[in-house]
């Protein structure tokens, strides 16, 4: 089950974060997760929205540049070791992880980790043959 990030490529310039937030606030787009990464002159802002293909549309009409992603959100159970036996499976399988960002998620026992994945297709086969709990768009778009 893949999922929609929209990422933001923000000067790095005081206020530039607050005009995306601002603008998607504004316009009922929720920001359930967010990653920032940032370079001396620019950063990314990846996001995962309620209405990723609105939120996408919206910003490139205020002029964002802006891109969308597939990535995976895994349910990681919330005990010592969780992540690592995720990790351990790729890492058993020759797989390689982009990056990965974590939320907070409301209900117990587990956290949700956003993953970006080399080979997503190869990846999403891999997690659903050996159990390991995915959440869908419609679970992370909505809570």
């Amino acid at each position: 089950m893949k999922i929609r990030q929209v990422s933001v490529f923000i000067e790095n310039k005081s206020g530039r974060l607050s005009d995306v937030v601002e603008f998607l606030g504004e316009n009922g787009i929720n920001i359930r997760a967010l990653s920032l990464a940032d370079t001396s002159d620019f950063g990314i802002l990846r996001l995962i929205v309620n209405e990723p293909e609105k939120a996408y549309k919206l910003l490139r009409e205020k002029d964002f540049t802006v891109g969308a992603t597939d990535v995976v959100a895994v349910a990681v159970p919330d005990v010592p070791g969780g992540l690592a036996s995720v990790l351990g499976l790729l890492k058993k399988n020759d797989i390689s992880v982009e990056y990965m960002y974590a939320y907070v998620e409301h209900s117990a026992g587990y956290a949700v980790m956003i993953f970006r994945f080399e080979d997503t297709d190869k990846t999403l086969e891999l997690l659903q043959k050996e159990g390991v709990k995915l959440l869908s768009g419609d679970v992370i778009y909505s809570e």
